[in-house]
């Protein structure tokens, strides 16, 4: 069986397409995905993202055990600010990458985590609670909806008395939304178009309530309701790592680009590897592309040089709507690297010409 959400009969009623995701029942699309990634990069759209996990950490002892399970340095959190971070295995991959949001300085803490990882993350962190931090896995209680792009904020901001229009990148508040106590509101999201993340307790009709405030708002501007397929291409623009494809257990962060969240003025799981990694070099990197030949890389695909020699792999790869033209992300060997470098993917045993580009993708 699988997982529904608090909004899952509603996506239903709908019309969306539903497909397993992580374990749950979750809307792929409504009217098209298309149509709605422009509705995201142009105007706003709702995801149901309930899916996702929050774990509260609490009590004397919670900073301490999040600075030593996460590679990035929680201690420059205060309240009301968030950090994004990795959980790290002792090989130095990463077990998964998340939120940190400080509720109370140096006593709260809630981690926000990929729906897939529920369950290993939560072990992780009982596994490393030596010293007893209080610990509460609140997902099966917690509704989220992300509202993304440029009019989100209006939208959300007629519904609250908080200050959501400025509100700042990666910072959060907590009050009443749409008549719903307690919600927290925080300037984060996964499409790089602007928007907020309501989190609110799933009790009595609270998810009802918000959802239809929501839309009954944003209603003469066209808010829509998106489902993951353009949640997926929306991310692949803005060059951002899908766990499970970009990054996983057997990457490390800074084979991932993701050296700006490890910090070594710390101790963390697996540091010491991570510190040689960083001195000696890696030898293979995340890199964007696009394709100069026509052909879409799909995940798994070799990625080879000029003389045909397997170079790396594809992770991501779509025909991007907002850019006309079909973009990806793969691992390949560190001499490969460099910006306009040729790639070729290989698609149905063609080597279809592609080059090294910055991300975001433009």
């Amino acid at each position: 069986m699988m997982k529904t959400t608090p909004f899952t009969s509603r996506h239903i009623e709908l019309g969306a397409k539903m497909a397993d995701f992580a374990g749950f029942h979750m809307p792929i699309s409504y009217t098209g995905i298309q149509e709605e990634h422009a509705a995201v990069r142009n105007n706003a759209g709702v995801f149901d993202v309930s899916h996702m996990g929050e774990f509260i950490i609490k009590g004397p002892n919670a900073l301490d055990l999040i600075q030593r399970i996460t590679s990035n340095d929680a201690s420059k959190l205060t309240k009301g600010k968030i950090q994004y971070s990795c959980f790290t295995n002792e090989q130095g991959g990463i077990i998964d990458d998340l939120l940190v949001y400080c509720l109370e300085d140096n006593d709260a803490y809630m981690l926000v985590v990929n729906a897939g990882n529920i369950d290993k993350d939560w072990k992780w962190v009982e596994k490393n609670n030596m010293q007893q931090a209080e610990l509460h896995n609140i997902s099966d209680k917690t509704g989220l909806l992300a509202v993304q792009g440029p009019n989100a904020t209006k939208i959300v901001q007629s519904l609250t008395e908080m200050d959501i229009l400025n509100l700042k990148y990666y910072t959060f508040l907590k009050g009443t939304f749409a008549g719903v106590e307690n919600v927290l509101i925080s300037a984060t999201g996964y499409t790089g178009a602007g928007g907020v993340e309501i989190y609110f307790e799933d009790t009595g009709n609270h998810a009802e309530t918000i959802w239809n405030a929501l839309f009954e708002a944003g209603n003469r501007s066209g808010l829509k309701p998106i489902g993951l397929g353009a949640r997926d291409t929306l991310r692949l623009e803005m060059g951002f790592c899908l766990y499970g494809n970009d990054i996983d257990d057997t990457t490390s962060p800074l084979e991932a680009g993701l050296g700006w969240i490890t910090k070594f003025t710390k101790n963390f799981t697996a540091r010491d590897i991570l510190e040689q990694q960083k001195t000696a070099g890696v030898s293979r990197k995340l890199v964007g592309f696009e394709m100069i030949g026509r052909g879409i890389a799909r995940q798994g695909y070799d990625i080879t040089d000029a003389q045909g020699a397997v170079i790396g792999k594809v992770t991501s790869g779509t025909q991007s709507p907002s850019l006309s033209k079909a973009i990806g992300m793969g691992y390949v060997s560190t001499a490969h690297t460099a910006q306009g470098n040729p790639l070729f993917i290989q698609i149905r045993n063609q080597a279809i010409e592609a080059k090294v580009v910055k991300v975001p993708f433009e």
